[in-house]
C-alpha cells in the first residue's frame, strides 16, 4: 500500500529490509506502476563492484580519463533517464561516491568521470539496504546528509518469519512457476508440506524459500509434494 501511494511520485524510496525479502522485487513494482514505467528500470549491486569502477559505472567517464578508458562510456544515471535506477546495497557506497551520489539526488545533475561538465540526470532513484544506515551514520562510515536525502520515503519489508501467513501464496506461486520453467507436470504442496514451510524460520528469506521449492520440484516423485522432499528443512 504504501508503495502504491508513491509509486506516482518522483520522491526518493530507501527500501529497507534483511537479505533476500525482496526489495529489488518491490523496487520493479513500484517501477511499473508508476508513470516512468515506460522508461528503463536500470538496477546495481554497489557493494558488487569495485571502488575503483563504482563512479565510471554510475556516472559514465570520457575517453581518455583513466587507464583503459579508450572511449566514452554511458553511465547507469544516463542509461535510466526518465526511468528509475535501483541501487541497491547502498551502505556499501565508498564515502567519495556518496557525495557524488548526493549532488545527483539533489541537483539532478551528474560529470562523468574526467569531465568537465555536468549534465542534467533525471531518474527516479530507490535504494534498498540490509544494514543499519543510521547506525553507519553514527560511526561515521555514511554521510548523514546523504543518508536524510535518502530516506525521505522509507518502506520496511519485514522479514518471512514475521509474516508466516504470505508463505503459503509464495510457495503455491513458485512451485507453479518452476514447474512450467523446468516443464515437468505441476504439483501441489501438501498440508503437512505446508504446515512444516509456515513453521520454518527462513534465515534467508523469500530468496531461500524459493531456492527450497525448485529443488522440491525436481525432487519429488510423486504430484504431491511431502516432507521428506525438503531434506534442507527436515534434517536441520
Amino acid at each position: 500500500q504504501l508503495a502504491h501511494k508513491v509509486a506516482n511520485s518522483d520522491t526518493t524510496i530507501l527500501i529497507l529490509g534483511e537479505s533476500g525479502v525482496g526489495k529489488e522485487v518491490l523496487s520493479k513494482a513500484i517501477h511499473s506502476a508508476s508513470n516512468r514505467a515506460s522508461k528503463p528500470f536500470i538496477s546495481i549491486n554497489c557493494g558488487a563492484v569495485p571502488e575503483a569502477l563504482l563512479e565510471s559505472e554510475l556516472f559514465g567517464h570520457i575517453k581518455g580519463s583513466f587507464t583503459g578508458a579508450v572511449k566514452d562510456k554511458e553511465g547507469l544515471f544516463a542509461a535510466a533517464d526518465g526511468g528509475t535506477l535501483f541501487l541497491d546495497e547502498i551502505g556499501e557506497t565508498p564515502q567519495a561516491i556518496q557525495v557524488k551520489l548526493l549532488r545527483a539526488l539533489e541537483d539532478k545533475m551528474i560529470t562523468p568521470v574526467g569531465d568537465t561538465k555536468s549534465r542534467p540526470a533525471d531518474a527516479r532513484i530507490i535504494a534498498a539496504t540490509n544494514a543499519d544506515l543510521e547506525s553507519q551514520v553514527k560511526k561515521g562510515r555514511f554521510r548523514p546528509d546523504l543518508y536524510y536525502r535518502l530516506n525521505v520515503f522509507p518502506i520496511m519489508i519485514p522479514p518471512l518469519r514475521e509474516r508466516p501467513q504470505d508463505v503459503a501464496l509464495l510457495a503455491n506461486y513458485f512451485i507453479k512457476r518452476h514447474c512450467l520453467k523446468l516443464e515437468i507436470s505441476e504439483k501441489e504442496i501438501g498440508a503437512d508440506t505446508l504446515e512444516l514451510l509456515q513453521n520454518y524460520a527462513w534465515p534467508g528469506n523469500i530468496r531461500q524459500l524459493e531456492n527450497v521449492l525448485e529443488r522440491a520440484a525436481l525432487l519429488a516423485k510423486n504430484s504431491v509434494i511431502l516432507p521428506k522432499d525438503l531434506p534442507e528443512l527436515t534434517e536441520s
